[in-house]
């Protein structure tokens, strides 16, 4: 009983952290209609900065927002001058994103090398809680705090602003927003400087638990991906029961079948595609 309890609590934590970096790429997918491939980039970006401003100021609130401002900058520039001009081409989005998650890789691989490094953990979180007779990282309940916040504030941004009205507005009739006097293209680079600063959040966040290492990017791309598959293009409920349901069954199949993990992952992911196309809370 106690190792599933562990095996839960694992999950959880691990499906947060999931929620904060898919929210994002279903930002971007589901309401803009854009292809990116690069969102483990930013995700790798973030985690990088991260463990250089936490080892230079010893501060993880400071590595957490130049984690975020970094990949919040580095998200608007490629979707000003790259993304944008592919507007509606998803082919090309594919390749221009893809192409810039080998770029991305490689130029992290020359500046950082290829060792794994962790970021250390705030000082305040850095024991045990005991749960019964489990004890659990008190760094993981914190992961699980921010993933509730961070949810709770998109939905409020995307249902409770005008700003969420704006660019749900401008997605279903883009001219008429136009009419009124709101710059459109600047909304939208400004949504997909969210979703990069959301990535950012979660790869200084995962830094003490996952690290940064070569090869990261594409680790975390194929989780999100399932993570999106499996709730449903542009569903902020969606991307939260998606993440829960691919840290669960990570957690679960690591720990007991290690070898065939991934298998069953993407098996629940084909199982739930064939049920609903759509995703759990997508369109079908």
């Amino acid at each position: 009983m106690t190792l599933w309890i562990m095996y839960g609590l694992n999950g959880l934590c691990f499906g947060m952290l999931l929620f904060v970096l898919a929210a994002g790429l279903s930002l971007i997918f589901g309401i803009m209609h854009v292809i990116n491939l690069a969102h483990g980039s930013l995700y790798m970006v973030g985690a990088y900065f991260g463990v250089f401003l936490a080892a230079y100021t010893g501060n993880f609130l400071l590595a957490v927002i130049g984690g975020s401002v970094s990949t919040a900058i580095l998200g608007m520039i490629v979707h000003r001058f790259l993304l944008r001009r592919f507007s509606g081409n998803i082919l090309a989005q594919v390749l221009l994103t893809l192409g810039l998650l080998f770029i991305l890789s490689d130029i992290a691989l020359w500046i950082w090398g290829g060792e794994p490094l962790l970021i250390d953990k705030p000082a305040f979180f850095n024991g045990v809680i005991s749960i019964g007779e489990v004890s659990f990282p008190i760094y993981r309940l914190l992961i699980m705090v921010v993933g509730v916040l961070i949810g709770g504030f998109l939905w409020w941004f995307q249902e409770g602003t005008k700003y969420g009205a704006i660019i749900r507005a401008g997605v279903d009739d883009r001219e008429m927003v136009e009419t009124i006097g709101i710059n459109i293209p600047l909304v939208m680079t400004l949504v997909f400087g969210l979703g990069a600063i959301l990535a950012g959040v979660a790869g200084v966040l995962g830094g003490p638990m996952i690290g940064a290492y070569p090869g990261v990017d594409f680790d975390v791309l194929l989780l999100s991906i399932a993570v999106v598959i499996i709730g449903g293009l542009g569903s902020l409920r969606g991307a939260l029961v998606g993440a829960l349901i691919v840290g669960f069954m990570d957690s679960i199949g690591k720990g007991l079948f290690p070898e065939i993990s991934l298998f069953i992952l993407f098996a629940v992911t084909v199982a739930v595609l064939a049920v609903r196309p759509g995703g759990l809370f997508g369109r079908t």
